[in-house]
């Protein structure tokens, strides 16, 4: 059975994308952690980061850091986390999020009811901020 990601990526289940390419996705997380939390995601369903192809395992580093300079721009945070915990969906995914500390690693603190126009708010700024730093694959 194809991972709930799959499922996103095929269009069987809505996702705010930010990002789409050939190996990679990039999406608004539905339970974030902070404004514009999203999810870095290869297009090859791969349970463990440490199973992927190595070219692939790049490309998503490249993806989430493009990601996380948009997210800076959008959100000037203190910093941007970068997280892969590789538990609840047997599919890659990196998370990538804007933080004010160590204590936002909590997935315990994430919004589980998100305002859905705040999210496509965040969806059309980050896709603006990706555009005008010149990367064609935005979504």
């Amino acid at each position: 059975m194809a991972s709930i990601f799959t499922r996103i990526i095929n269009g069987e289940i809505p996702g705010r994308f930010v990002w789409r390419d050939e190996q990679a996705v990039a999406f608004l997380d539905v339970r974030p952690l902070a404004p514009g939390h999203c999810l870095v995601v290869p297009t090859l369903e791969i349970d463990r980061w440490t199973d992927l192809p190595g070219s692939v395992a790049t490309h998503l580093m490249a993806v989430a850091h493009a990601v996380a300079n948009a997210q800076q721009l959008v959100f000037s945070p203190p910093r941007v986390g970068l997280m892969i915990a590789g538990f609840e969906v047997p599919h890659v995914h990196i998370h990538v999020f804007p933080t004010t500390g160590m204590a936002t690693f909590d997935f315990a603190l994430a919004n589980a009811s998100p305002d859905p126009t705040e999210l496509d708010t965040y969806a059309i700024a980050l896709k603006a901020a990706l555009r005008a730093a010149g990367h064609a694959a935005v979504a």
